[in-house]
């Protein structure tokens, strides 16, 4: 699987991105149903480490938007992540945005994404996670319909939270996707106050409930100031959130400027996001001094890079855009890089 991905991938990056996508996962989930995918799963040492009250096989997982629906999570676990995050899942389904909606900006590893949470909504997602029968880590990411008014956009969040409590090893607030209008000024600060309140009371009743306490994250995005990220980290902490997540696609466009679909509306994330992320990173491990870790997500495409976002502060990283082009080996060099001394 690891060394057959460069052989197919110039067929796959002929093909629209969306569909490429779905023909590498309908390959994965037939190796993983017959056990060919487990069989060929890399041999990693473990290098486990605890956050959020959570012990993590090793540093480094799957970043959300790649299993919206959790309908891969078999396939995916045998490529030697210590974690999967999936979603974004919303309390009813969506289409997304009109297609074409995702751009390879291959010459810069990029792509421009627009697909607006298109997933088949809350109740089908834990339908799928059920089914898959999965043990690892499971990150939940959850955000609003695009419909839902950002006033009411805390019954979505809490819908979702309740929904998934079960399932999830940890929840992931989703408020920073470029592609769902407004979404993004729920990160101001009065709005993610009032937001992260009712979640975190939410959390406490069903921890209560259910006795089963599951971890809150909030996923912020590239484009924020230092001020901005200094007020993000104080309410962080007021609110006993247990992680962040640093950070989604940008708006930006440093790097690709010229180059073909780079006007493309939507959130650019792979190579040209790693200053960005990295930036914000350093500033809010400054702001934060150790009180939650972080997860650095955005432009890791080796093994390198990961160990930078451990240095810079981030306590887990995961990849996406890495993997697209650099495929499974990317997971295997990334674990070992972070679990050599």
């Amino acid at each position: 699987m690891h060394s057959l991905y460069p052989l197919f991938r110039p067929l796959l990056f002929a093909a629209d991105p969306e569909l490429a996508h779905e023909m590498v996962f309908a390959g994965l989930d037939a190796a993983a149903r017959i056990g060919l995918a487990q069989l060929a799963a890399p041999r990693l040492a473990i290098a486990p480490v605890e956050a959020m009250g959570l012990r993590f096989p090793n540093r480094v997982g799957l970043a959300a938007g790649l299993d919206k629906n959790a309908e891969h999570l078999r396939g995916l676990a045998s490529l030697g992540f210590g974690f999967l995050e999936a979603g974004t899942v919303t309390p009813r389904p969506q289409p997304g945005n009109p297609r074409p909606r995702m751009f390879r900006i291959v010459e810069a590893q990029a792509i421009i994404n627009r697909l607006g949470f298109n997933n088949a909504g809350v109740e089908r997602f834990v339908a799928n996670v059920d089914r898959a029968r999965y043990r690892g880590i499971l990150g939940v990411n959850i955000g609003k319909n695009f419909d839902t008014p950002n006033v009411r956009a805390a019954d979505d969040y809490i819908a979702c939270l309740r929904a998934v409590h079960a399932r999830a090893s940890y929840v992931t607030i989703n408020v920073s996707s470029p592609n769902t209008a407004g979404l993004r000024d729920l990160q101001d600060e009065a709005a993610l106050d009032a937001l992260l309140a009712r979640l975190v009371q939410e959390r406490d009743a069903l921890s209560q409930r259910h006795g089963k306490r599951v971890p809150l994250v909030v996923k912020i995005a590239p484009d924020l100031d230092a001020g901005a990220l200094h007020v993000i980290a104080r309410l962080l902490i007021r609110h006993r959130i247990d992680g962040v997540v640093a950070t989604n696609t940008t708006l930006a466009r440093d790097g690709v400027e010229a180059l073909p679909h780079a006007a493309e509306q939507g959130g650019l994330s792979g190579a040209p996001l790693r200053d960005r992320a990295i930036a914000v990173l350093r500033t809010l491990a400054a702001a934060l001094d150790g009180a939650l870790p972080i997860i650095a997500v955005g432009g890791v495409m080796s093994g390198n890079e990961a160990v930078e976002r451990i240095r810079a502060g981030a306590t887990l990283i995961q990849i996406y855009t890495g993997l697209i082009y650099r495929g499974p080996a990317l997971v295997a060099e990334c674990v070992r890089a972070l679990a050599s001394p």
